[in-house]
C-alpha cells in the first residue's frame, strides 16, 4: 500500500480523496493554485504545494508542476479526481515514466475511450449495444447530409473528442444540418483541438442511464447498478439518482453483466462509467468515462462501498474487496449539484460566503469545500457542493431531500438551491416520469410564464 498520495484536483473531490486516504492511514498532498491557497482541501491535506497562478492551464493542468510536486513531497501515487487531467492519457504516461502510480485506468484505456468513435467501435466489438450512427468520423457536409437522409431526422452531430455538452448539436431537419455540422466542428476545434465529428440517430424521449463498473486490472470486473442522470440542462447533469426509477431488476442485471464482462475482457482497472441512452426498453451506448463520476456518492450510498478507497486498493496491486455476489442494492439515493450560479440564466456567481450551514441527520451527506468566510474564486467550475440523501425507498429519499434542502444555508452568493426546491413541487419528479429533455422544457415554460 502507498505511504503518500498526491491529489491532483481541488474542491470537494479533493477533500473526498483526502478523507479516504486518511481512513486508510495514507498521507495526502494537496496541490493548489495561488487562488486556492486558503481552500479547504489545502487545509485538510497533510502537505500542500502551490503549482501555479489561478489559470488552470498554469496550475491544475500543468503536468510538469504536478510531477515536480510529487518529487518534492515523495508522493508515490496520484489521484486525479474528476475533470482537469483525470482522462488525459499523456498525463498517465508521464506518471508511469517517472516511476509513479496513477490511481485510475491505463493510458491505453483512457486513450481508446476518450475518442468517441474508437470507444463506440470497441464497445460494439465487446457486445455493448450502441446508438445507430456513422461508422466513424464524418469528413464533410455532403456525407453528413447523406447520413441524415439515410438514418432519418432528427440526428445529433458530436465532436469525437467532446464532453460536458460541448461539440454536440441537433439537426431536427435537413435544413438544420449545415448549421449543426459546422457548429459542432467549430466547438470541437476550439474546446478540444479536434474538429472531427460523428453522427448518431437522435432519440426523442430517452433517459440517461449510466452503469458504474469497477475492475482490478487482472481480468475481474463488477458492476454496481445504474444511475439515472436524465435531469440535465445543456447536457449538464443536475439531479442524479440510483437505482433508476424506470429500470427493472431484470434489465439492470442484463446490461450490468454486459458492461462488467466487457471490462473484464479488456482488463480494465479502477472505476469507470458506461453511459447509455435508454428508450423503450433498449440501451444504447454513448460514451465511457474512465474516471470517478461527480455523482458516485449515490452508488456508494445504495451499495455501502467506498469507491475511492477501492480505487486506491487496486492501484496498489490489491484485489477488489468484493465480488459481484456481494453487491446488493439497499434503498434509494439522490444527489443534487449545488452550483454558485444566478438563476434563471445559470450565470456563474463567485464571491464570499458569509454563512454556511450543512444539513445533517439520518441519510444525509454533504460533499462540499465551503466554510464561513470562504471566497469562491471566479476561475473554476461553479460546482460548490453535492447534497446526497439516502432512504429506504424513493419516496423517503425525496422527502429527506426536501428536508435537507430546507436546512442547507449558503449565504453571500446565488446558488441553484431554489431550482431543487421548485423541482420537488413537480408531480413528474415524484413519479419519476421524465427524460433528458424534461428539464429544458420545464425551464423554457418557466421563462415563458415569467
Amino acid at each position: 500500500m502507498f505511504n503518500k498520495i498526491l491529489v491532483a484536483n481541488r474542491g470537494e473531490i479533493a477533500l473526498r480523496v483526502i478523507r479516504a486516504a486518511r481512513e486508510m492511514g495514507i498521507a495526502s498532498v494537496a496541490v493548489h493554485s495561488t487562488a486556492d491557497s486558503d481552500a479547504m482541501h489545502v487545509r485538510m491535506a497533510d502537505e500542500s504545494v502551490c503549482v501555479g497562478p489561478p489559470s488552470s492551464a498554469q496550475s491544475y493542468l500543468s503536468i510538469p508542476s504536478i510531477i515536480a510536486a510529487c518529487e518534492i513531497t515523495g508522493a508515490e501515487a496520484i489521484h486525479p479526481g474528476y475533470g482537469f487531467l483525470s482522462e488525459n492519457a499523456a498525463f498517465v504516461q508521464v506518471i508511469e515514466d517517472h516511476g509513479l502510480t496513477f490511481i485510475g485506468p491505463t493510458a491505453e484505456h483512457i486513450r481508446v475511450m476518450g475518442d468517441k468513435i474508437t470507444a463506440k467501435e470497441t464497445m460494439r466489438k465487446l457486445g455493448v449495444p450502441c446508438v445507430p450512427g456513422s461508422d466513424g468520423g464524418v469528413a464533410n457536409l455532403a456525407d453528413a447530409r447523406a447520413l441524415g437522409e439515410e438514418m432519418g431526422y432528427p440526428v445529433i452531430i458530436k465532436a469525437t473528442a467532446g464532453g460536458g455538452g460541448k461539440g454536440m448539436k441537433v439537426a431536427q431537419t435537413a435544413a438544420d444540418m449545415e448549421r449543426a455540422f459546422q457548429t459542432a466542428r467549430a466547438e470541437g476545434q476550439s474546446n478540444f483541438g479536434n474538429d472531427e465529428v460523428y453522427i448518431e440517430k437522435y432519440l426523442t424521449t430517452p433517459r440517461h442511464i449510466e452503469i458504474q463498473v469497477f475492475g482490478d486490472g487482472k481480468g475481474r470486473a463488477v458492476h454496481l447498478g445504474e444511475r439515472d442522470c436524465s435531469l440535465q440542462r445543456r447536457h449538464q447533469k443536475v439531479f442524479e439518482e440510483a437505482p433508476g426509477p424506470a429500470i427493472t431488476a431484470e434489465e439492470r442485471a442484463r446490461i450490468g453483466k454486459v458492461c462488467a464482462d466487457a471490462m473484464a475482457d479488456i482488463n480494465y482497472i479502477g472505476a469507470g462509467t458506461i453511459e447509455f441512452l435508454y428508450e423503450d426498453g433498449e440501451f444504447y451506448f454513448i460514451e465511457m468515462n474512465t474516471r470517478l463520476q461527480v455523482e458516485h456518492p449515490v452508488t456508494e450510498a445504495i451499495f455501502g462501498v467506498d469507491l475511492v478507497r477501492e480505487q486506491i486498493r487496486v492501484a496498489s496491486g490489491m484485489d477488489m474487496s468484493f465480488v459481484q455476489e456481494d453487491l446488493h442494492i439497499n434503498g434509494h439515493a439522490i444527489e443534487v449539484r449545488i452550483n454558485a450560479e444566478k438563476l434563471p440564466n445559470f450565470s456563474p456567481c463567485p464571491g464570499r460566503i458569509t454563512q454556511y450551514h450543512a444539513p445533517g441527520g439520518l441519510g444525509v451527506r454533504m460533499d462540499s469545500a465551503l466554510y464561513d468566510g470562504y471566497s469562491i474564486p471566479p476561475y473554476y467550475d461553479s460546482l460548490i457542493g453535492k447534497l446526497i440523501v439516502h432512504g429506504r425507498d424513493r419516496p423517503e429519499a425525496l422527502a429527506r431531500l426536501n428536508r435537507a434542502l430546507g436546512e442547507l444555508i449558503v449565504d453571500g452568493v446565488d446558488t441553484t438551491i431554489p431550482l431543487f426546491d421548485a423541482l420537488l413541487q413537480e408531480k413528474d419528479i415524484h413519479t419519476g416520469e421524465y427524460n433528458i429533455h424534461w428539464l429544458e422544457h420545464w425551464l423554457e415554460n418557466l421563462s415563458a410564464d415569467a
